[in-house]
C-alpha cells in the first residue's frame, strides 16, 4: 500500500483528527506542513490551490485510489469508508441500529457546526483580531461554554470514557483538538470534571500522543 499525504499546518486542529484516524486505523501516511499566506509554501499559493481551492486544511491525497479530499469531516468520512472495514470507529449500518447511526452523524455535526467554528472564533479575538473587541471575545467565550456544557451531559452516559455511548470512535477524534484547546483559548474548564477527565484518557493514547510529536516536525511541503 503506497502513503497517503496529509497536508496540514501545525496550528489548526482539524489535521490532527484526520492524523488521529488514520494512525488508528494503522494507515501508512506522510505529513506536509504549509503556511498561511499565498507564496510558493503558502496555502493560498498556487501549489496548495491545485489540492484544494478553498486554500485551507486538512486535505489527504491518496494515491491507492486516486482521490484527493478536503474538509476534515469529508476526509474522515472516506477514509472510514475506504479502509475501517471493520468499523473500528464507526458504526456499522448492516448491524447498528437507527439511533446509534444517528446518534453519530448529531454529534458529529455538532462538533462541525457548532463547538468548532465557536471554539475558533472564540481563538480569533483571543489571538488575532486586530483591535481589542471584548464584546466579539464574550460572545464567542459564552458560546463555547455553553457547547461544552451540552458536552458535558453527553459525557454522563459513558462515564466520561468517549462521547458515544458504545465507546471511542471516529467522534471524539473530530472532538479531542478543538476541546484540548481550551488552554490556548484561555478558559476555565475547572466546572467540567468530565471533560478533563476525557480529555486526560483520549491524550493518553499511544496513537494521540505520536500525531502531537510528530506533526509540528513534519517536512515543509516545498521540500517535499
Amino acid at each position: 500500500m503506497k502513503n497517503l499525504t496529509l497536508h496540514a499546518h501545525t496550528t489548526g486542529p482539524n489535521p490532527y483528527k484526520v492524523a488521529m484516524v488514520m494512525e488508528i486505523l494503522k494507515l501508512p501516511y506522510d505529513i506536509r506542513l504549509w503556511d498561511f499566506g499565498d507564496g510558493e509554501n503558502g496555502l493560498k499559493g498556487p501549489n496548495f490551490l491545485k489540492i484544494n481551492e478553498n486554500g485551507r486544511v486538512p486535505a489527504l491525497e491518496d494515491p491507492n485510489t486516486g482521490v484527493v479530499a478536503w474538509e476534515s469531516a469529508a476526509v474522515i468520512n472516506y477514509l472510514l469508508r475506504t479502509y475501517d472495514h471493520s468499523h473500528t470507529l464507526s458504526p456499522n449500518p448492516s448491524t447498528a441500529s437507527a439511533q446509534d447511526l444517528v446518534d453519530y452523524d448529531k454529534w458529529t455535526s455538532f462538533l462541525i457546526t457548532t463547538l468548532g467554528p465557536m471554539m475558533g472564533q472564540l481563538n480569533w479575538y483571543v489571538h488575532y483580531n486586530a483591535t481589542k473587541n471584548e464584546d466579539a471575545r464574550a460572545r464567542y467565550e459564552a458560546q463555547t461554554f455553553r457547547c461544552f456544557d451540552v458536552l458535558e451531559g453527553q459525557l454522563k452516559k459513558s462515564g466520561g470514557k468517549s462521547v458515544l455511548q458504545g465507546g471511542f470512535s471516529a467522534v471524539d477524534c473530530h472532538f479531542y483538538p478543538w476541546v484540548g484547546q481550551w488552554t490556548y483559548a484561555k478558559l476555565d474548564i475547572g466546572k467540567y470534571p468530565l471533560i478533563q477527565g476525557w480529555l486526560k484518557v483520549i491524550g493518553e493514547r499511544s496513537e494521540v500522543k505520536k500525531i502531537y510529536e510528530e506533526i509540528p516536525k513534519a517536512e515543509q511541503a516545498s521540500k517535499g
